[in-house]
């Protein structure tokens, strides 16, 4: 009897496993199909998730159950309350209604506002819409980074190296070649997920306002094919230890690059990279600084940046139509495009009727436009440009305080580059120099996608965050993405290019 028992509880413990599955939806447009990207999911009415660009969105099946609440939106579309049972019942495939309305309804007070009144309103109410909260918070945040490299020409060769013989030059160049072409031929790529709880407070030391944060990383993974010795976090060292040999690891180099020698002093002595480390690195710190500047540089607080907001005397600005937020609030919506040469971006903005908050923007460069150009490609050889600038960034009301706080982000920024330089590394000494020299060509492209989405955001207490013990973390490395490692969170679902890929062994 025991045995039977035991034999029907592994059945069902099975059972369990196969379908104990994070449920994966789809929001389109009712009257077109077509899908609605970055439409928000508001779970049981506190936890946000969204679709991605391809229109679907992830529940963790281990946080709910049937009677689940779930509140879909986006702007243009009629809210749409269900819950997970219903949802089930239309295969999984939300149908939201649009809701538009016609531009002589967009009046205050009975006075039409033009596009420029409007964005003049924005910058009137900017900081008390985005204002600077010291209130203690804890926030709950996925991230998700996409890096892609594509060399087109990637030509090393070494000509001299103090100390070796042609035949040892020829071996070296050999195994140089056979790297660049595996570059070529295996472009690197790599996905990293984190889930984490940032926890951050202002407050006073020395008379002095000291912002005060802790993190803790609760899922990490990273996804690169295992079989590409030269995956992007991989490049560097892989391109350094084929340098090394050539270069004696008790002595001081200086670089040079055609005419122009560099000031920085390279040296593989311990010793000396031990002094020059100030403080130790560790994948926490690495991924704690990598949302500080991924949310400061995509907050619309951002001046440069988002210069469509604060300098609209650059931009020309159309109304495109009005609808309603799922607060039932009135929301304009107006087109933007460059007036002015150093205007560089076209797109929409969403902007609240009752308080001149852009609640949501989307943009992209505008057709043969390039952000932070160098050109010295016939007098140094170096030619870069950013080429692709494009994203949608989307803002909620602070749960918490007042104003708004940045809900969701995706970025994609993409750059070409060439470099086709001589480089020199030479001995520091008075006696006979040590040389090493190469001939570099490099001509590519890299791409770069960026996620942020603050999946709530809850009240916390000073002493608490200041208690908290910071702990590092390691990445899981996995060799396919696989949904049941989300399964205990919310996560934004990956677009089927991350679905698809899988590291050859």
């Amino acid at each position: 009897m025991k045995k039977i028992n035991s034999i029907v509880f592994l059945f069902l413990l099975l059972t369990c496993n196969s379908f104990c599955q994070n449920i994966t939806g789809k929001i389109i447009d009712s009257s077109t199909g077509e899908i609605i990207s970055y439409a928000n999911i508001v779970i049981n009415n506190k936890e946000n998730v969204i679709s991605n660009g391809e229109g679907y969105f992830n529940l963790s099946e281990s946080d709910i159950d049937d009677t689940t609440s779930l509140a879909i939106s986006c702007i243009g579309y009629v809210l749409q309350k269900i819950n997970v049972q219903e949802l089930k019942a239309m295969q999984n495939i939300v149908k939201l209604t649009p809701s538009v309305i016609e531009l002589n309804e967009v009046t205050i007070s009975n006075e039409k506002l033009s596009p420029y009144e409007i964005m003049a309103n924005v910058k009137a109410n900017f900081k008390t819409n985005y204002p600077y909260s010291s209130k203690p918070k804890k926030d709950l945040i996925f991230f998700r980074e996409t890096n892609n490299f594509k060399p087109k020409i990637l030509d090393v060769e070494i000509d001299k190296s103090t100390g070796f013989s042609k035949d040892a030059l020829k071996a070296a160049n050999a195994q140089m070649s056979s790297f660049t072409s595996k570059l070529k031929t295996n472009p690197p790529k790599h996905f990293i997920d984190f889930i984490c709880n940032k926890y951050s407070y202002v407050t006073k030391k020395d008379d002095k306002n000291l912002y005060v944060s802790k993190m803790e990383v609760m899922k990490a993974t990273k996804l690169k094919d295992a079989s590409n010795a030269v995956a992007l976090d991989d490049l560097e060292k892989s391109t350094t230890d084929i340098v090394l040999k050539h270069l004696d690891s008790t002595k001081y180099y200086r670089v040079k690059s055609g005419l122009f020698g560099s000031r920085d002093t390279i040296t593989l002595r311990k010793d000396y990279n031990q002094k020059k480390s100030k403080s130790p690195k560790n994948q926490l710190t690495a991924a704690k600084s990598k949302l500080d500047v991924f949310t400061y540089s995509n907050s619309i607080s951002n001046t440069s940046k988002y210069d469509f907001i604060h300098t609209p005397e650059n931009y020309e600005y159309k109304y495109e139509g009005a609808s309603f937020s799922d607060q039932q609030e009135l929301i304009y919506q107006l087109s933007f495009k460059p007036k002015k040469s150093k205007a560089k971006y076209k797109g929409t903005l969403y902007i609240s009727e009752s308080d001149f908050a852009v609640i949501r923007v989307d943009y992209k460069l505008e057709e043969g436009k390039k952000l932070n150009s160098l050109n010295l490609k016939f007098i140094l050889g170096v030619k870069s440009s950013e080429n692709i600038s494009n994203g949608t960034v989307i803002y909620k009301k602070n749960p918490i305080d007042y104003g708004y706080i940045l809900h969701y982000v995706a970025h994609e920024s993409g750059k070409y580059f060439y470099i086709n330089r001589p480089l020199k590394f030479i001995e520091l000494t008075d006696g006979e120099k040590d040389v090493f020299a190469l001939d570099l060509k490099v001509e590519g492209n890299s791409f770069e996608k960026q996620e942020y989405l603050n999946i709530n955001r809850s009240e916390s207490n000073g002493l608490v965050i200041e208690n908290i013990k910071e702990k590092d973390f390691n990445y899981l490395q996995i060799k396919k993405y696989d949904p049941k490692i989300w399964k205990d969170y919310s996560a934004i679902e990956p677009t089927e290019e991350m679905k698809q890929f899988k590291s050859i062994d």
